[in-house]
């Protein structure tokens, strides 16, 4: 136990009844006994924090990676729809500006017959 053999322990052991005598020594050791758990449910307290606070970490690179994704879809998305925007206008455009180079004569109807046409001679 912390390094210490049971020689050392047992010299602690007579030291501390020489100063404490044998009424006080149960009551110290009881003292002792606590302090150590104390400790030991602080160490314990502070290595759940700590792994959770790990654990936190991972899902905040996670949540970051998933908005990094849905950053670049959104700016894709935004790329095709402003490039058929684009497309339409540009087709909006050349219609408005064949309309304005040469404007159409009206279209005449054409007869549509099943007959034999005469044969024009050259």
């Amino acid at each position: 136990m912390f390094g210490l053999g049971f020689t050392e322990i047992l010299v602690i052991l007579i030291i501390a009844i020489l100063f404490l005598g044998p009424d006080k020594l149960p009551s110290a050791m009881v003292d002792i006994a606590k302090f150590f758990r104390s400790v030991k449910k602080t160490v314990g307290t502070v290595k759940d924090t700590l792994e959770q606070e790990m654990s936190v970490a991972d899902i905040k690179q996670e949540a970051l990676a998933y908005k990094k994704e849905l950053l670049q879809a959104s700016e894709e998305l935004n790329r095709v729809t402003n490039l058929t925007e684009i497309g339409d206008s540009l087709t909006h455009t050349t219609e408005t500006n064949m309309q304005k180079e040469a404007p159409k004569a009206p279209m005449q109807q054409e007869k549509v017959t099943f007959e034999k046409k005469p044969k024009e001679n050259i």
